[in-house]
């Protein structure tokens, strides 16, 4: 099967629905992140890596695997729609050096975001999105998932979560295990018990409305993604200081949806409907912990 054939598998897997932008219509190609970030996909596909990024360790061990298609769910070339001509203009030396292996392995890596997060098929006739169910799935969260109402996909943000008095520390396990972490960030203290959490979607700049919805909701944890010193974070650390029991969880945004690359394995034979090598590269916990002694 060509690359091109398992590109058009995968997508007419997928419920194929803008969910992201909200506007409900089909997802245009012409205007999705999912592109062909390098390569030809008019070739004979040797296998499949899926990734949460195709960093240069994962290329080059998909190489050692055989496999000269990589599934990324993120941008290869470090922005918003991998435009590369200002790399070239600027002769940057690591975009030149990652070129080149790719080249030499002869390695095509195609972006799997908008799809995905449209929604794969859950076995019951409905919609999940790909990566959050798969980031729930893998960590053991899926048992405390409070399902949405009225909507057609199930595990699309904000996500919300019921752990009936849990405590932070026990939730950060299952996190950290279930998705391969060095560590995990907390604000708060790791003994509060939690019983309403949410998933919220990135808390970078604008969050009124979660900060909102974390009051009107009695939000006790939110398990983040981004997470800024600005707003979300000093606002749950003033609600801790006067006296109520939160805390925030925060991994990094491409350790929460890597798992979900890793779910893939689960229905990617499904979508091609023919036997290729499939394997999962974990692109990564990029981050480690000093401590204070």
């Amino acid at each position: 099967m060509k690359i091109s054939e398992v590109i058009e598998k995968i997508k007419k897997y997928t419920r194929g629905i803008d969910a992201l932008n909200g506007t409900n219509q089909p997802i245009r190609d012409e205007t999705s992140r999912d592109i062909v970030a390098y390569g030809s996909v008019d070739k004979e596909c040797t296998g499949i890596a899926t990734t949460c990024y195709a960093s240069v360790d994962v290329i080059r061990k998909a190489h050692e695997n055989g496999v000269n298609l990589i599934v990324c769910h993120e941008s290869l070339f470090w922005n918003h729609g991998d435009h590369t001509e200002w790399l070239e203009e600027n002769r940057n030396s690591v975009y030149l050096r990652k070129k080149a292996l790719l080249d030499e392995y002869q390695i095509t890596v195609w972006r799997f975001h908008d799809y995905i997060h449209s929604g794969i098929p859950d076995g019951k006739g409905g919609w999940v999105d790909g990566i959050f169910k798969g980031f729930l799935y893998k960590t053991g969260l899926d048992r405390y998932y409070v399902p949405a109402i009225r909507t057609p996909l199930q595990y699309s943000m904000p996500i919300m979560l019921n752990f009936q008095g849990m405590k932070v520390w026990e939730i950060a396990d299952m996190i950290m295990e279930g998705a391969g972490l060095n560590g995990i960030r907390l604000i708060g203290d790791p003994e509060t018990e939690i019983h309403y959490a949410c998933i919220p979607m990135h808390i970078m700049f604008n969050d009124n409305e979660k900060i909102t919805m974390i009051d009107k909701r009695n939000i006790d944890l939110v398990i983040a993604m981004e997470l800024i010193d600005y707003t979300v974070n000093i606002y749950m650390r003033d609600g801790i200081q006067l006296g109520d029991p939160k805390a925030i969880l925060t991994a990094g945004h491409f350790n929460t949806e890597e798992p979900g690359m890793k779910y893939m394995l689960h229905w990617l034979p499904d979508a091609l409907e023919e036997e290729i090598k499939t394997i999962y590269l974990q692109s990564g916990d990029a981050n480690h912990y000093l401590l204070r002694k």
